[in-house]
């Protein structure tokens, strides 16, 4: 698991250095618990912690491509279990490719939607 998040965040840095990025205020994420079937969806502002079920998820930062918010947005997160402890995500998550850096949790998943500018 750790190979796989340093290959992705690899990635996302390769990605950034290959086009202008700007930095976003926040960004709304969906989680989804595959036991009710329930989506949610969630926006955070940079540096804001957020209660998804028993997850606790911090947006450290919300990148995209210069004048396309909506566009491929990647953000970079940490995600904490309340009920087990510990952490089950720390990295980049990309909006385009959700699969190239998931959260491997038993009961949810998280991604990243879009950033938001204001």
């Amino acid at each position: 698991m750790m190979l796989r998040l340093a290959l992705a965040s690899g990635l996302v840095a390769g990605a950034a250095g290959a086009q202008q990025v700007s930095e976003a205020d926040g960004a709304i994420l969906r989680g989804l618990d595959k036991i009710s079937g329930q989506v949610y969806d969630i926006e955070l502002r940079s540096g804001q912690t957020a209660a998804f079920e028993q997850l606790r998820i911090t947006l450290t930062s919300c990148r995209f491509p210069v004048g396309n918010p909506s566009g491929d947005a990647f953000a970079a997160l940490e995600v904490a279990d309340a009920l087990r402890g510990g952490t089950v995500f720390s990295g980049w998550m990309v909006a385009s490719a959700p699969a190239l850096s998931a959260m491997d949790h038993a009961r949810y998943d998280l991604w990243v939607m879009r950033c938001t500018t204001s």
